[in-house]
């Protein structure tokens, strides 16, 4: 079944605070690309291709890896998919966010066409409900408590903590958001690589106090000796994310065991078949793992639910609900009851353009 037209059209969506920040950016969009592959038979596929700048990804870089992969694919055989994501490798090192777009449009158009749930291409769900871990974005102690209280009036019990390397104030932000939302609330930090080792074990060492779950990614993502002297040396799990940006690097994680845990997303890792691999290499070295924040439109977080839904050994709340802190999403076919996802239904990932839509026009 050839492919007989890609679009790629933006997709930049607002965010609901414009002063939405984390140790290494601030930005009023969330950036990216929607990218639609349309077989010969009129059935078509979606996929994201996000903007993460800190990943080396800026929007224009996704843009034009995104327009030289559509010149390889036209005309191609839309169920080689393994082929063809083997061609985008050999092409290009690197670029996942642009790959990952392209690898989840080409799933979601074979299981649209078999008119099956995206899921059932990964071996099924072994679950149909999902507990979203929430971001609060870097602010003063009393501002993230109080996010983190209007977030739990809608349901959500599990919150992301940013911090940004100074020690005492991060200690600060942990204390007020633990003594807002009580005991049995899930607490974890992410530092985005703004500690020093050192600084990290004494951040971390006293935030566990506070009853913290997981430490994201506290050191550079390059610095792995500095990231085991963390993990050897603090009572909580610590986790990396942007020193997990590839198989390669995941694989280096767990062979090293340099931390406890790895937060998977299909972004930075190429899509869903890399996704589900880099899974299977936690696996056998004993390494925790979970779905990380996947920003970006409905479609996004339909992809990421789906993978969810056939990795039975993720061990912890994942961050999948994070397109409810944007506006003007294009995508539709998810919405929160009472903070608690759950798994798209139809064919494909279950999420379709909205009528008013320019894919959807264009689809129509």
């Amino acid at each position: 079944m050839k492919i007989a037209e890609i679009r790629i059209e933006p997709c930049n969506l607002a965010k609901d605070d414009p002063e939405w920040r984390f140790a290494l950016a601030a930005n009023p969009l969330s950036q990216g690309w929607a990218v639609s592959i349309t077989a010969e038979d009129g059935t078509t596929g979606y996929g994201y291709g996000s903007s993460m700048p800190h990943y080396g990804a800026p929007v224009e870089a996704v843009k034009a890896n995104l327009d030289n992969f559509r010149e390889t694919l036209m005309g191609r055989d839309s169920r080689r998919i393994a082929e063809l994501l083997w061609e985008l490798d050999r092409q290009v090192v690197g670029n996942n966010q642009a790959k990952a777009a392209i690898d989840c449009a080409l799933h979601d158009l074979l299981a649209r066409r078999l008119d099956i749930p995206l899921c059932e291409l990964f071996g099924g769900a072994v679950r149909d409900e999902f507990v979203s871990l929430r971001i609060l974005p870097i602010k003063s102690p009393a501002d993230m408590a109080a996010g983190a209280r209007a977030l739990m009036d809608k349901g959500f019990n599990h919150f992301k903590i940013k911090v940004h390397g100074d020690v005492e104030e991060d200690i600060a932000r942990v204390a007020a958001v633990r003594e807002e939302v009580g005991p049995d609330a899930g607490l974890t930090i992410d530092a985005n690589q703004s500690y020093a080792p050192k600084e990290a074990i004494r951040a971390i060492t006293a935030m566990a106090e506070f009853g913290i779950d997981l430490a994201e990614q506290p050191v550079a993502a390059d610095d792995l000796r500095g990231l085991k002297l963390v993990t050897d040396s603090v009572p909580v799990t610590v986790e990396a994310d942007e020193a997990a940006g590839s198989l390669a690097q995941v694989a280096a994680l767990v062979r090293e065991r340099a931390v406890d845990a790895i937060s998977l997303k299909i972004t930075k890792l190429g899509g869903l078949r890399n996704t589900v691999a880099a899974a299977r290499i936690c696996e056998a070295g004993g390494i925790r793992y979970r779905m990380g924040a996947h920003v970006g439109p409905r479609l996004l977080a339909a992809h990421a639910m789906h993978m969810a839904a056939t990795l039975p050994g993720i061990w912890y709340a994942c961050e999948l609900a994070e397109f409810d802190r944007l506006l003007d999403d294009p995508f539709e076919g998810i919405e929160l009851e009472d903070g608690l996802l759950r798994l798209p239904q139809g064919p494909g990932c279950g999420v379709t353009p909205r009528p008013e839509s320019t894919l959807a026009r264009a689809a129509g």
